[in-house]
């Protein structure tokens, strides 16, 4: 059995630790868990964190959206960090961001980076010349000399798609990852994720849902309609659900003698909003809603909370579903399962049909026919 890399000696000395990493939602509402693991284990030890944005530009024009990444605002609200480093969009602001890292003079270094690790290494190590810098490593070719100057960086590594079995859930994947590097164990059922709504922002939900007409504050739960919260939109045009195929589902949906009052919230990102409405303002919907979490993270997991059913493609949605503990439809590519929701009870996924297909290449038809199970 491999010994773990950072040793308890280091760290009961430690009194702050970084970990650099590229955090999209859903690998903090995995990775979380981790935290929350490692801030139990070595409570003495202030968790720091760096997010850094793989999206970092010179165009002005994109640093609108990237300052204001959802993530932020969950990080802010998370009990067990104490900094986290969010200025990493624009090449000026990172290199400000690295000057103010070097002045904590981090005794403890930790790089999560799997894309460009010998990218992360040398950062890691510009961040803390005389620290302990621990990180991933990956296999270089005998040629790629640059990444072996890099590596060398690093005081100790190991490879993150070795030190777990193939084919688990990327919450074991995590665990696998912080117990090789700190020799912490935790239960599978440890690392089911949750999401903490402060109170401001589950009355803001429930409000919303009364102004919209979803629901009413003169009827009990059990005479409201059902509320479905549908989202479409990822990162990627391969984890995206068209617009068209919305409409065909929430038609097909009110044929259903089940589901013909049911009230649609459809989730758009920010910067796809004036299209959604344009969309759908030449369409005839009732008590169908776009939503956009424009203000804050929590608004998004508050409205879901509030949802009888969740209908997402692969991305964070998805995974918030289970950390709020609502049904979810999870429209998936036969590529990476290891993403699939962790709460198999409460979650229903459907795939393409082949391996090489996108989203939406999943039917309406697949969807329809899983309601019974969801």
């Amino acid at each position: 059995m491999a010994t773990q890399l950072v040793s308890d000696d280091v760290l009961k000395k430690a009194d702050k630790i970084l970990f650099i990493a590229h955090l999209a939602l859903g690998d903090f509402t995995y990775l979380q868990n981790c935290f929350q693991a490692f801030s139990e284990a070595y409570p003495h030890i202030k968790i720091h964190i760096w997010v850094d944005e793989v999206r970092r530009t010179n165009r002005a024009a994109a640093w609108e959206y990237l300052k204001k990444y959802a993530l932020y605002d969950w990080l802010a609200e998370c009990p067990f960090v104490a900094k986290v480093y969010t200025q990493t969009y624009s090449p000026v602001l990172f290199q400000q961001s690295i000057i103010e890292a070097q002045q904590q003079e981090y005794p403890l270094v930790v790089s999560l980076s799997t894309l460009r690790p010998p990218m992360y290494a040398a950062l890691a190590r510009e961040i803390s010349p005389r620290g302990l810098v621990v990180g991933m490593k990956k296999p270089a070719g005998f040629f790629a000399l640059h990444k072996h100057l890099a590596y060398r960086k690093l005081d100790a590594a190991f490879d993150p798609d070795r030190v777990s079995q193939a084919g688990v859930h990327i919450s074991d994947v995590y665990a696998a990852w912080f117990k090789r590097l700190f020799g912490i164990e935790t239960t599978t059922l440890s690392r089911f994720p949750f999401v903490r709504i402060p109170t401001q922002w589950e009355q803001y939900a429930k409000q919303q849902l009364i102004k919209w007409g979803m629901t009413s504050n003169s009827e009990s739960s059990e005479q409201q309609p059902r509320l479905v919260f549908i989202n479409p939109y990822a990162k990627t045009k391969k984890r995206c659900w068209p617009l068209e195929r919305v409409l065909e589902l929430v038609t097909a949906l009110r044929k259903q003698d089940d589901w013909r009052d049911t009230r649609i919230v459809m989730n758009v990102v920010p910067e796809e909003m004036a299209h959604a409405r344009e969309f759908f303002a030449a369409q005839t919907l009732d008590h169908f809603q776009l939503f956009s979490a424009q203000d804050n993270f929590f608004q998004l997991p508050a409205i879901l909370r509030e949802c009888d059913l969740i209908i997402s493609v692969e991305t964070a949605v998805m995974h918030l579903a289970n950390a709020v503990h609502v049904p979810v439809i999870a429209l998936m590519r036969q590529k990476n399962p290891e993403w699939a929701p962790i709460d198999k009870d409460h979650s229903t996924v459907v795939t393409t049909l082949n391996r090489r297909d996108w989203v939406k290449a999943i039917t309406v038809t697949q969807v329809i026919e899983v309601l019974p199970q969801a």
